[in-house]
């Protein structure tokens, strides 16, 4: 029997290299590696996992086999939909790929939900725009699962992964905690978002070091304050720290953003705001963090001409949900 158990946090890697596949899979090769790991996994549905007939969410587990955990890549969960997003990683300690979903429960016991399909989204950008903290293809954690859950209540949840391998079926289980929608007071879907003051090269006095911790630094994205910009065109807003992240996500999210800017930028800001005072976590959070009720990095907010939340985002998220995201402010 499968045990349901605790969550493994996800620690991505860092590192660099691929090139542009297309097709939302950019940055890796068309066949082969990365890409075609991906693809395979990119597109899952619903009809292609076991419905739960009415069974607990142990019930579900036993009918699968065992072996792989699941890392969390997403940390706040609130009373709603939620997105979860995680990697699945098996006994050698390399990620899988396949087609996934995920199935939810208040507890073990309790009758199952789903399965909820879990698209898998590539971390690695294009050679132009990667960090010295980027995602390489040879990561543990290159790319990103994630499916949108429905947690209805505050409390422990009980969660299991389970992904197309091998031919057949494995499952992975794990947990987390959900709290009312209205404690965690971060700005939701539709929301205004706070009018907070950004570092920018000119508050630094052109010391990029004390405002960007991504190596090389990255000073288009600290052109702009928030504050000067919100309500006067769409603005995509990202709290990242590349060198001192918690999951260690941060370094590819904020490249992805580079990327996208580079893209979309003339259509919307691109603005990126470091998590710590002075860069140390012992000095705690910035204001703008503390302005958003962030607890967690990195987080995405992206806000329409009008300064309301058109897309959130928390932990880790690549090219094509970032990119589906910031379409939000722009349809």
């Amino acid at each position: 029997m499968m045990a349901l158990a605790a969550a493994v946090l996800l620690s991505a890697g860092c590192g660099g290299d691929g090139e542009d596949g297309g097709d939302g899979l950019r940055n890796v090769p068309d066949k082969g590696g990365l890409r075609e790991q991906v693809g395979a996994a990119a597109s899952p549905k619903a009809a292609d996992f076991p419905s739960v007939d009415g069974r607990s969410l142990q019930e579900v587990a036993d009918s699968m086999a065992a072996g792989p955990e699941v890392g969390l890549a997403t940390q706040q969960f609130s009373t709603g939909r939620n997105r979860l997003a995680f990697g699945v990683i098996d006994p050698a300690g390399k990620f899988i790929y396949g087609k996934t979903a995920v199935y939810v429960a208040p507890s073990p016991g309790a009758r199952a939900k789903g399965p909820f399909p879990a698209p898998a989204d590539v971390l690695v950008t294009d050679a132009p725009f990667r960090s010295q903290q980027a995602a390489s293809e040879t990561d543990l954690f290159a790319a990103v699962y994630a499916a949108e859950v429905p947690l209805d209540r505050p409390g422990n949840w009980s969660v299991l992964t389970v992904t197309q391998s091998g031919g057949g079926l494995v499952a992975a289980p794990t947990s987390l905690e959900v709290v009312k929608r209205s404690a965690d007071q971060i700005p939701e879907v539709g929301e205004a978002a706070p009018r907070v003051e950004t570092d920018t090269l000119a508050t630094a006095k052109g010391d990029e070091s004390a405002i960007d911790t991504r190596l090389p630094h990255a000073p288009d994205l600290h052109r702009d304050s928030f504050a000067d910009v919100v309500g006067k065109k769409p603005v995509a807003l990202l709290f990242s720290t590349p060198q001192l992240c918690q999951s260690r996500v941060c370094g590819p999210v904020t490249d992805i953003a580079l990327q996208l800017q580079a893209e979309y930028g003339d259509r919307m800001s691109f603005i990126h705001q470091e998590v710590y005072v002075d860069n140390d976590p012992n000095k705690g959070l910035r204001p703008p963090l503390q302005q958003f009720n962030l607890r967690t990095e990195p987080w995405l907010f992206v806000v329409g001409r009008d300064g309301k939340v058109t897309a959130r985002l928390e932990g880790s998220f690549g090219l094509k949900t970032f990119e589906q995201a910031i379409n939000t402010a722009l349809t």
